[in-house]
């Protein structure tokens, strides 16, 4: 994907640290930028998915949703396809909304001050005390999986670009959802994501089940899957396969299946189904979300025991983005591989599925392997 001209680069930059909402997405395998943005205010609040029924925008949803963090649907005043259709709507907009001079150039040192992250070595010890909280219960079959998560503060460099990162993982990652987002109750989050939750139009709809990973060996895709990683991804697949009967018939399933997502391989099950009503699609991702891919089973007690256990807050990571569209196309995902952008930092997050037999350090070196998805595009 090419660099838009200097204007406009700047100026989208811009956008991340002014009362702008917007969102900038890339779906799999294309070469087409999409913005969606309001003309002015805030985006619609919503406490519960429910709220999504017969409504259409761009959606940010957290892990966990409550009155004080809401999703948010940024209303599509303005939707343009492409850079050339994105410039002229951008062309307008300037026009109806005139800056001052130099306004659209920023700069990372008038931001907040820089935070000191922890050393990894803290970081890892951290992980390792929580990880033997969430091993116990699974031992003693209290639950079947549990997902654990963790994040990293990672300092940015005073040149960093919302816009240009976010290019970056367009050209890194053609097989992933890539997404630039901003509100101000949200703040800016850029991520990757493979995992779609609910796709589709009219009455042909898409979800998937997601689970186990492992590094690519070069270029080459590994296919040998562990125990864990197969019962992993049957937990996921048979909790998706029972949500979407609920909702949907004539549904089809191919899978399990290698899928490659950067420099790691996942497990992949693709569910295909009808649905006879898209006005209800706020009830069918109430029922998703979160799905055992990020939060464990049985699902409601793994995710009271992950907001009581984990030691940091979720916020937006491993909960949904996307558009949606109940009378056009829809297209959420899963907000995984993603970082969350505040002043001179960036904090990326990453998870992992936990069954009985497994061991801290492999859990953690396959965090370390996702956090890699955002740190590989920092780094260029």
């Amino acid at each position: 994907m090419k660099t838009p001209e200097t204007i406009y680069h700047q100026l989208i930059d811009s956008f991340t640290q002014r009362d702008v909402c917007f969102a900038l997405y890339r779906l799999p395998w294309t070469d087409e930028p999409i913005l969606v943005m309001q003309e002015e205010g805030e985006p619609v609040s919503l406490d519960r998915l429910e709220e999504l029924n017969q409504k259409k925008g761009f959606l940010l949803a957290p892990f966990q949703l409550t009155t004080s963090r809401p999703a948010v649907l940024i209303r599509p005043a303005i939707v343009a396809h492409d850079w050339e259709e994105i410039k002229l709507a951008l062309q307008k907009w300037m026009a109806r909304h005139p800056q001052p001079a130099n306004s659209c150039v920023s700069s990372r040192q008038d931001r907040l001050p820089d935070a000191q992250g922890s050393s990894e070595r803290d970081e890892k010890e951290i992980y390792t005390e929580t990880f033997s909280r969430f091993i116990l219960p699974l031992k003693e079959k209290q639950f079947r999986k549990l997902v654990l998560s963790r994040s990293t503060v990672q300092p940015l460099h005073e040149t960093f670009s919302p816009l240009a990162t976010f290019i970056q993982a367009c050209n890194s990652y053609p097989r992933m959802m890539i997404s630039l987002c901003h509100t101000p109750s949200t703040g800016t989050w850029i991520g990757s994501t493979p995992e779609i939750i609910l796709s589709g139009h009219e009455k042909e709809w898409h979800t998937v089940a997601l689970a186990g990973t492992m590094p690519m060996q070069g270029e080459v895709m590994p296919t040998e899957w562990s125990k864990k990683n197969k019962e992993e991804q049957a937990f996921v697949g048979d909790y998706i396969r029972k949500t979407v009967k609920k909702f949907g018939s004539k549904l089809t399933e191919k899978g399990p299946y290698t899928a490659r997502a950067g420099q790691l391989v996942h497990l992949k099950t693709d569910f295909h189904f009808t649905l006879k009503d898209t006005d209800h699609l706020g009830d069918v991702l109430q029922e998703l979300h979160p799905t055992p891919a990020v939060c464990g089973l049985p699902k409601e007690e793994a995710y009271q025991f992950i907001l009581q256990t984990e030691p940091h807050d979720r916020l937006f990571y491993s909960g949904i983005i996307g558009w949606i569209d109940p009378q056009g196309d829809t297209t959420l995902y899963v907000n995984l591989r993603c970082m969350h952008v505040e002043g001179n930092t960036a904090t990326l997050y990453a998870g992992g599925g936990i069954l009985p037999d497994s061991t801290a350090d492999s859990e953690w070196e396959e965090t370390q392997q996702k956090m890699n998805t955002m740190r590989n595009i920092l780094s260029i």
